[in-house]
């Protein structure tokens, strides 16, 4: 973004001198400390964000200065407005179960940003960290003064870039950030796209309408670019189609030009879960078990299975017994995942109304418990009402809190007073998330009860570290 950063601007020349400065970072903890001091997107209101961020012309550039890393990338774009990070881990699985090392870009992150560049399933080293984004700093630093300062989440995006072709990974996998036309990953020149659902979100930055969004996602589709996209309203699937043949890529759709069916299987042998099949016989996946909690999850797991299906028609060895034991190892990443057994607390970031009503009928139909006590926490920019109602749909009770040090969180008193309403029961408010843990933990039968912590990745990824730290201290 070029321009100021609206908080600290007594500190705009400190912070420009830093960015041009060359030499590595003192410690790992001064890379840190830079990177903090750039302006993060995803912390900043929408309405308070430059149009000057919504440029590829600063990526470009800074790609440029770094000798354009990513031209000898294989890549899988991921572009959508729910189940990305989802896709990009099940991917990774997949690929890796099939002997191939992985590069993974995913945002945000839960606890460490290092989280947010994965190679063979691993966050990179932090002397791989700060040597990247001492590069990245010079090469900003040289383009700063025609182009403005680069953000977070460009230098971030340029870091994973970088490392990846330094380790000369096999295949990458990247996520996008914000959208797809102008978001900072879409400088690459992708072998596959990967489109999931879209909803209602962002509208403030992409558009009121499915559609409106719907082009922004699919301005990560290239000439002669394979893509593949999960079941979608016929709106957005018209949008994708003429934005295929406008670039002349080649465009399937799950259900449509790939077979395509899905069951949910009670747990009378092993646990409840999704099988799908998808593909036809000769190359394709029958009765998968879907590896993450949750019908939901079932088209993006096909997503993941028509594109592999894709790269071995493209000549990639991918056996199917590579294929699902690579999927059964994935890391759940806040897929509602389990952080503690006693209370038993549960982590999803669902943050959309359709989100979080997926998420509460997946604990219902896969988990036992009593009670369903709610931590939730939200930024202010979300459908809040929209989640609100779909809370009412099965928490017993729910507690409002928010992250720390985000901006966008909305005060938990607000959120309760909003829920009066909604048909949702009980509430209550801690000005903390381990105030809200601790609430939560005090009033629920820890043999029998459920805590479900949603709304926000920021909140569960404060939840699991605050979870990790107390653990490491026994």
């Amino acid at each position: 973004m070029a321009g100021s950063n609206d908080s600290d601007k007594g500190d705009k020349g400190r912070r420009r001198t830093n960015q041009r400065s060359s030499g590595p970072f003192v410690n790992h903890e001064a890379a840190i400390a830079f990177l903090n001091s750039t302006i993060n997107v995803e912390r900043v209101r929408p309405d308070k964000v430059s149009s000057e961020v919504w440029k590829l012309d600063r990526m470009h550039a800074l790609m440029r200065e770094l000798g354009d890393p990513q031209d000898g990338l294989e890549i899988i774009h991921i572009a959508g407005s729910k189940g990305k990070g989802s896709v990009c881990n099940m991917f990774e699985g997949a690929l890796q179960g099939c002997g191939y090392t992985t590069g993974v870009f995913t945002s945000p992150h839960l606890v460490d940003v290092r989280e947010r560049i994965r190679i063979g399933g691993l966050p990179i080293t932090e002397q791989l960290f700060d040597d990247a984004l001492s590069r990245c700093r010079v090469a900003a630093g040289a383009i700063e003064k025609e182009h403005g300062r680069a953000t977070y989440f460009e230098l971030l995006t340029a870091m994973a870039l970088l490392v990846f072709a330094q380790d000369a990974v096999d295949i990458v996998v990247l996520e996008t950030g914000l959208g797809g036309r102008l978001d900072c990953t879409n400088i690459v020149k992708p072998r596959i796209v990967g489109l999931t659902h879209i909803q209602l979100e962002h509208t403030l930055i992409l558009g009121s309408t499915l559609e409106q969004i719907a082009t922004e996602k699919a301005g990560i589709i290239k000439p002669g670019c394979y893509a593949i996209s999960v079941p979608q309203d016929e709106a957005v699937l018209r949008v994708y189609r003429e934005k295929a043949a406008e670039v002349d890529a080649v465009l399937s759709v799950i259900g449509d030009e790939i077979l395509y069916t899905e069951r949910f299987q009670s747990g009378i042998r092993s646990r409840p879960t999704g099988l799908i099949c998808v593909g036809d016989e000769s190359n394709g996946f029958e009765h998968v078990t879907v590896p993450l909690m949750g019908m939901h999850q079932a088209p993006n797991c096909a997503l993941v299975l028509a594109t592999i299906i894709k790269l071995r028609e493209l000549g990639y060895d991918l056996p199917e017994r590579g294929v699902l034991a690579g999927l059964s190892q994935i890391d759940q990443r806040a897929r509602l995942e389990c952080v503690m057994e006693e209370p038993r607390i549960y982590i999803d970031g669902a943050h959309t109304p359709e989100s979080v009503r997926s998420v509460l009928q997946a604990v219902a139909a896969n988990l036992d418990y009593e009670s369903l006590f709610v931590i939730f926490g939200c930024a202010g920019d979300k459908d809040i009402d929209g989640m609100l109602a779909a809370l009412a749909s099965g928490a017993d009770k729910v507690i409002f809190t928010k992250a720390a040090g985000n901006p966008r969180a909305v005060d938990p008193q607000e959120l309760r007073s909003r829920a009066m309403n909604t048909e949702l029961g009980m509430s209550d408010a801690a000005p903390s998330v381990r105030e809200a843990i601790n609430l939560a933990a005090s009033v629920c039968n820890r043999a029998q009860d459920l805590i479900l912590v949603t709304g926000s990745f920021y909140i569960a990824g404060e939840v699991k570290a605050l979870i990790e730290s107390r653990a490491a201290r026994r």
